[in-house]
């Protein structure tokens, strides 16, 4: 820091004043390279021009489309107003699809840079965050300017005075100084220019080219005293800071600067603003009208520095004989900094202070019209007390409620309070709360299940207890909860998949919410009466899954499977134990058994059934196991059942069993009858064996037979 203006009382209040004190550049620096202004332009201005031709040769047609017919059809009027859009449409087309695609361009780069964001509150908290970002790099790169800034010259072909050099300008140098009462002078640098009279401040270095040696002593101190005043007042940290914020413009703007400065011809500038037109014209119509307003002051206050020092006719003199003898530190600096004021209105501002000065009277010395204090703004030009005050507050505020944000976040919105609210609904039966855990997925499909809600709250259902979580992976926005509990007396471990919620709660708080929260228990179809937790599980499939096996949403816990009470089975119930994140695997099929009361009335059904058969003194009895076979014109048939068959029931299902006669166990009938033989009437009796098949259903409470025929 050695060479640095006195009168701060320390480097950080220098540094503050100069960072502080040009908040319309920083403003325009932060907007143009943190919000991609280039590009954003790139795009509407492309977008502009195609859409324009577009329109240019279909807007007429496309505008006459969106009369109303009625209109359209009017006699004169309608024609008139076809013919104007005909013959004008293109041009209004054109110029208002362009003007509406310059606007959508405009905002499309701002909006993909923020589309991640949901709600007000994140949109503030990515501001703070772009701006903190920019801050810092500004605040990095003026260090890195002022720490750095001998070599930085050093490098760019400054050199130390001669002693000659040394010798004429010093003296006059630490002339000004005192006159403006600075007790130090920077370090002054020499640039080999015989050509052009040049002088730049920086930080705490002032450069002057070997051309202005050849200038009158009273120029040269009109000179060096304005650039004392640049020095004092820390305007080259202002600009560096400036430049700082919008470093990434900063380099992009680097190599136009560079490609002009270094080839200066019209082509060179012509492909440099086809290349680089976006950044120029941002440069131009947005950075450096925002930082003209402090450049200018900043010059006017230089130049009424030479003339507190008593060089007013020096400064005069370089200013009525050319147009500026400042040249840009930087590509930057030339584009954005290089905006002085006009050379006749500094003169007439230098003539105006030159009157007040005079107007004391003839005889009369004349007197000073702004002190050094009034010039150089005191020790400390820019009071941050009360800012400091309100910024501290801010500050306090926002950790305060960042804090308090992040005490709620931690408890209610963290993976571990999903997996604890989504156990603890299980727990409670509640499925309002159940399905606010859910993934949007999984809530759809129980909330439209009212079975499902039922068998949950049944007093059968045995949700996990015990829940403990054993540890959580977590990935951005996805997570693998590890938990153990305990379920049907057994302690168990798994796996719960857990996501981020996309919306955001009261535009804060993004919670989880469980993505494998619901499992399926696969069930055969055909099972009529089947229950699970005592809620009837239908006996077919629903639309659009498989006819043979369909899944029944559950959760984990343990289920109860069983049948409802019939007159035909009899069925132990069984459990199903099922955990987070996995179905059951084997499909559910209970196994009933017959009950005794069951088959007494299943041998009733068949014996009447058989009795029915015989009482028709038929051939062919209907709907019968038997049939008379080698009489063609029988007569007078009658049947008896001489031995009753030992039918099998087979359980087919808790409301169904299939009847079947085995072999060895056959019925006995025999049919007897006349026939007319070749000598006349005569008889026959005839023995057959038979078997019985058919099925047994359950029709409310009772049973009931539907026979078959076996061939």
């Amino acid at each position: 820091m050695a060479n640095r203006p006195p009168g701060y009382p320390n480097a950080l209040v220098w540094l503050r004043v100069g960072i502080l004190r040009d908040w319309r550049g920083v403003l325009g620096s932060f907007v143009a390279a943190w919000f991609y202004v280039p590009v954003a332009l790139f795009t509407a201005v492309v977008s502009a021009v195609v859409t324009g031709l577009v329109f240019s040769f279909t807007g007429g047609g496309f505008l006459e489309d969106q009369i109303p017919e009625v209109v359209r059809d009017a006699p004169i009027i309608g024609g008139l107003i076809s013919s104007f859009l005909q013959q004008s449409g293109g041009a209004i087309g054109g110029f208002v699809g362009a003007a509406l695609a310059f606007l959508t361009g405009l905002l499309l780069v701002p909006i993909l840079r923020f589309r991640e964001v949901d709600n007000g509150v994140s949109l503030l908290a990515e501001l703070a965050g772009i701006a903190a970002a920019a801050i810092l790099v500004g605040v990095l790169y003026t260090l890195y300017r002022v720490l750095l800034e001998h070599r930085l010259l050093r490098v760019s072909g400054a050199r130390e005075l001669s002693r000659r050099e040394a010798e004429l300008i010093m003296p006059i140098l630490h002339g000004c100084a005192q006159r403006l009462g600075l007790p130090g002078v920077p370090r002054l640098l020499v640039e080999d220019d015989l050509v052009s009279t040049n002088a730049r401040t920086y930080a705490r270095h002032i450069v002057v080219s070997t051309g202005l040696l050849t200038d009158s002593q009273e120029e040269i101190a009109a000179l060096l005293s304005h650039e004392l005043v640049h020095w004092r007042t820390g305007d080259e940290i202002t600009s560096a800071f400036v430049r700082g914020v919008g470093l990434p413009l900063v380099l992009v703007h680097a190599v136009p600067t560079w490609l002009m400065r270094r080839f200066p011809h019209p082509a060179t500038n012509l492909f440099v603003f086809i290349f680089f037109w976006p950044v120029l014209l941002t440069m131009k119509y947005l950075v450096q009208p925002l930082h003209r307003t402090d450049v200018r002051a900043a010059e006017y206050r230089a130049d009424m520095g030479a003339v507190v020092a008593g060089h007013a006719e020096g400064l005069r003199a370089i200013l009525e004989r050319r147009k500026s003898f400042e040249s840009g530190r930087s590509g930057w600096d030339e584009a954005v900094c290089a905006e002085h004021p006009p050379n006749e209105l500094r003169l007439d501002r230098l003539e105006r202070l030159q009157a007040e000065g005079d107007a004391a009277g003839p005889g009369t010395p004349p007197r000073r019209v702004v002190g050094t204090a009034e010039l150089f703004g005191g020790d400390d030009p820019i009071d941050v007390r009360r800012p400091a005050l309100i910024g501290g507050a801010a500050l306090l505020s926002v950790c305060l409620l960042s804090s308090l944000l992040g005490v709620v976040q931690w408890g209610f919105f963290r993976p571990e309070a999903a997996v604890n609210g989504y156990f603890s609904a299980l727990a409670d039966r509640d499925m309002d709360d159940l399905a606010g855990w859910l993934s949007p997925e999984s809530e759809a499909a129980v909330s439209n299940d009212d079975l499902f809600v039922e068998r949950i709250k049944s007093a059968d259902y045995q949700p996990p207890t015990d829940v403990d979580i054993e540890a959580i992976d977590r990935k951005d926005d996805e997570a693998t909860a590890k938990v153990s509990f305990v379920v049907g007396g057994n302690r168990t471990e798994a796996k719960l998949t857990l996501r981020r919620d996309e919306e955001s709660t009261v535009g804060v708080f993004k919670g989880w919410h469980i993505v494998n929260g619901i499992s399926a228990i696969p069930v055969d179809t055909g099972q009529q009466g089947l229950m699970i937790n005592g809620v009837p599980v239908p006996a077919s499939a629903p639309a659009g899954e498989s006819p043979q096996v369909y899944s029944v949403l559950s959760v984990p816990g343990v289920h109860v499977v069983s049948v409802a009470s019939n007159p035909l089975s009899e069925t132990a119930p069984q459990t199903v134990t099922v955990l987070p994140g996995s179905d059951y695997g084997t499909p559910i099929q209970v196994v009933p058994a017959l009950k005794s009361a069951a088959r007494s009335s299943i041998d009733e059904q068949v014996k009447k059934y058989l009795d029915d058969c015989a009482q028709q003194a038929v051939a062919e009895p209907q709907g019968c196991p038997f049939r008379l076979s080698g009489y063609q014109d029988a007569e007078k048939i009658k049947w008896a059942i001489s031995q009753y068959p030992s039918v099998q029931i087979d359980v087919l299902g808790p409301a169904a069993a299939q009847v079947s006669t085995p072999y060895e166990a056959r019925g006995q009938v025999q049919v007897s009858g006349t026939y007319q033989a070749y000598y006349g009437a005569a008889t026959f009796t005839e023995n057959y064996s038979f078997a019985v098949t058919g099925v047994v259903t359950v029709a409310g409470e009772q049973l009931s037979f539907q026979p078959g025929i076996d061939d």
